[in-house]
């Protein structure tokens, strides 16, 4: 292959071909070789050797020269119409690429999400966000379940981020963090000593979970009725921090995630039989959404490789992220 030092001129000048262009769009623009070399700051015979190069290559004559005066020709207007816009475009580059990056740290971003999303997946992600993006106001909207669905299939948020079982088809979930759930019991509670906890054992228990229609529950649910245990539900209460209350003042045991466990609570944790499935976090999208650069900027945040390609997630149709359960798939995003 040949260097450019070996190059023949004409196959120089293909590698010059903006700055030919370049310099033929002034001169039209000025009618005047001279004045088109003082805007590029060049000399006048440097612009005259590009223009006849470019008419060298291309096989036609651009202007008609008349003393100190030029005009286009039929063919140079018509180049110059093809051409303008191009170098136009090229010229403006570093303009609007600083102008796109000064939009991209303006703007909002709206994130819809439980109280244990709030309180445990997001306060680092946001803080990180907020001190890299300051000037976009961030809404965090304090929803669940079918509310953070119908939010993202309206359009009222950018994302959603949670934990889901059931989503319809036009919603995309992408599972992002992992936690094992946990028994939590009072400190004095037979079952805090127990070497080995099994089904039975938190059956014939007085449970505390969150409401039926959240995802700890209906997994919780589904364990059971796998393995057709019976078991009791004393009470149902919306949030980690009052299940943890609750189970501290002695109302029952309860099944957590490990997300809302500092290790700093007066309470027994452990492992649940290996039945019960880990609980996932994640990003929910509606399909098709155009991505805000607020959007995808806290999306790559939350987790490059995953997110860096997030508009190619609408070409798998039906495309599923599952929360395994041993011997089963529970589908989370159907």
């Amino acid at each position: 292959m040949e260097t450019l030092e070996t190059e023949s001129p004409r196959h120089y000048y293909r590698h010059n071909r903006l700055k030919q262009l370049r310099a033929f769009c002034h001169a039209a623009q000025e009618r005047s070789i001279s004045r088109a070399a003082e805007r590029l700051e060049l000399s006048q015979p440097s612009v005259s050797l590009q223009i006849q190069a470019l008419e060298r290559e291309l096989g036609i004559t651009l202007f008609e020269r008349r003393g100190p005066r030029i005009r286009l020709t039929p063919d140079g207007e018509a180049l110059y119409e093809e051409a303008a816009p191009l170098v136009e475009g090229i010229d403006a580059l570093p303009e609007r690429f600083v102008a796109r990056n000064r939009r991209q740290q303006l703007g909002h971003l709206d994130i819809a999400a439980g109280e244990s999303t709030s309180l445990y997946v997001l306060p680092d992600l946001l803080r990180t966000f907020m001190e890299r993006h300051p000037k976009v106001h961030v809404r965090l909207h304090n929803l669940i379940g079918e509310e953070q669905i119908h939010a993202v299939q309206q359009d009222r948020v950018d994302i959603a981020v949670g934990s889901s079982l059931d989503l319809p088809e036009d919603v995309v979930y992408k599972a992002t963090y992992t936690y094992d759930l946990k028994l939590i019991t009072p400190l004095d509670h037979p079952l805090a000593e127990k070497p080995e906890i099994t089904l039975e054992d938190l059956g014939a228990g007085e449970l505390i979970l969150p409401p039926r229609q959240l995802t700890t529950w209906r997994l919780v649910n589904l364990v059971f009725q796998q393995h057709s245990i019976p078991y009791q539900v004393r009470l149902e209460v919306g949030g980690w921090e009052i299940m943890k209350r609750y189970v501290e003042l002695g109302f029952g045991i309860g099944i957590a995630s490990a997300i809302c466990l500092t290790g700093g609570e007066r309470l027994a944790i452990r492992d649940l039989p290996e039945v019960f499935p880990q609980r996932t976090y994640g990003v929910m999208l509606r399909r098709g959404r155009y991505l805000s650069p607020q959007a995808r900027r806290f999306l790559e945040l939350m987790d490059p490789q995953t997110f860096a390609n997030a508009e190619e997630w609408d070409a798998v149709p039906g495309s599923r992220e599952s929360v395994l359960v041993p011997g089963r798939s529970v589908e989370s995003d159907r």
